[in-house]
């Protein structure tokens, strides 16, 4: 336009500055990562809160802030489960419809293993948590061992498996994104104790307006980011567990078919945008900062912890994770295998899935969110919940980390027989690999 110049709005951040952000968050998406600031926030909570300035923990804890005239007077605690972890949800929820339009779960035959798995996952240690806790009165805590933590789950794999089939991860992600559902339905419907319906219907009117914009491929934060927060507000206030908002949002975004096949018209999806964008806020800040307020346990000393060990909820969440998961991921595993087309992936070798049912048994970041919902937090089942968690998931991680070690050595074999070149003449020589 003549006579008119238009000025580049200059850059809030100087260029070294951008790209330190962008290297951290870079770092961020990685699984090793995500999973040791969630293990590291969840020690620290472990050891501050059994120290002498024990206090000063459950103190910062309590810290209300928020606007009380919009119910959003809140605990820090609160506002990290609540808050927080709606952000982890939006990106499980983002995840899981891409899976669903363009990954794994778009073929029934190829999702059948895993789908069934991650419901066996879900009943076994359910029905097993329930027969040893359930006289003891402590039979609403029975969702608790049913989850699978997928940051905590993957890191493990990652750090362990460099020569472990693909399609072991490939598995073990497709089971802990339908965990994750079966988790939020079981949030909703299970761990709703009052449901005001007006709210709940007025979360649709910024629901629906922010999947209008998304659908028309709109990305403006200030556009997005306040339809998304009265969406999690109203929800909150509703009386269903805030993150069901998360999940809600993120099912909206749209997600192009040929996005993971590479579709060159297409380009990048918006979901996909969002994921990029939203992981390392989820791996970085959410969980690790749910972890550090929800980990922390005073245990009052080996007396203290055999206390909470022998209790019959304790007893069910360590025997539901340990082995209620992995007995119900391979027994659905086998009945689909054996009496329907679907089978395993021609890579993985039973023992091979053993190992990854195990693995599944990490159940940290929900079933902690779980257990508070079930018991109220700070109660003295909840205390005993938070110990049998973190028992039963360490357990879980050890015992398949050895498995999947052992594993991961006669992978390597395999490899080294199968790149052996002997004579240096760029081919490698052919050997007969090792049995699996």
């Amino acid at each position: 336009m003549p006579g008119v110049t238009f000025h580049r709005r200059p850059r809030l951040l100087p260029n070294r500055t951008w790209s330190e952000v962008r290297r951290i968050t870079a770092i961020l998406r990685k699984e090793t990562i995500g999973g040791a600031l969630l293990l590291a926030a969840a020690l620290v909570a472990l050891v501050w809160a059994n120290s002498p300035w024990a206090q000063l923990y459950f103190d910062l804890r309590a810290i209300r802030i928020g606007p009380a005239a919009l119910h959003l007077d809140l605990d820090l605690a609160t506002w990290a489960a609540d808050g927080l972890l709606a952000i982890f949800f939006f990106v499980a929820g983002l995840e899981l419809k891409r899976e669903f339009v363009a990954g794994d779960l778009r073929d029934v035959r190829q999702a059948a293993v895993p789908v069934a798995a991650a419901f066996g996952g879900v009943v076994v240690p359910a029905l097993l948590y329930l027969a040893i806790a359930s006289g003891s009165g402590a039979a609403s805590g029975w969702a608790i061992p049913t989850a699978t933590d997928i940051a905590f789950a993957l890191a493990v794999l990652a750090v362990i498996g460099r020569f472990l089939p693909t399609a072991l991860r490939t598995f073990l992600l497709t089971l802990a994104v339908v965990d994750d559902l079966i988790a939020i339905v079981i949030i909703a419907v299970f761990y709703t104790a009052q449901l005001s319906v007006l709210p709940l219907l007025g979360a649709l009117v910024p629901l629906v307006v922010f999947a209008a914009l998304v659908r028309r491929r709109v990305r403006s934060w200030w556009l997005l980011l306040p339809l998304a927060f009265v969406t999690w507000a109203l929800v909150h206030a509703s009386g269903v567990h805030a993150t069901v908002a998360g999940v809600a949002l993120a099912l909206t975004v749209p997600v192009p078919r040929s996005e993971q096949a590479g579709g060159p018209e297409a380009g990048p999806g918006l979901a996909e945008h969002f994921e990029h964008r939203f992981r390392p806020l989820s791996a970085g800040v959410a969980v690790p900062v749910f972890a550090f307020f929800a980990a922390g346990v005073g245990l009052g000393g080996f007396g203290g912890l055999a206390t909470a060990l022998t209790d019959p909820a304790a007893v069910g969440i360590v025997f539901g994770l340990l082995a209620g998961k992995p007995i119900g991921i391979l027994a659905a595993t086998w009945l689909v295998a054996r009496f329907t087309r679907a089978d395993l992936d021609e890579g993985l070798a039973w023992i091979d899935m053993v190992g990854l049912a195990i693995l599944a048994g990490i159940g940290f970041t929900v079933s902690l969110l779980i257990g508070e919902l079930a018991f109220g937090a700070g109660s003295a089942l909840d205390t005993h919940v938070k110990v049998a968690v973190l028992v039963g998931s360490l357990a879980s991680a050890l015992v398949a980390t050895v498995i999947l070690r052992l594993r991961a050595r006669v992978y390597r074999r395999i490899h080294e027989s199968e790149t052996a070149d002997l004579d240096r003449d760029g081919v490698p020589d052919s050997y007969q690999t090792p049995d699996r």
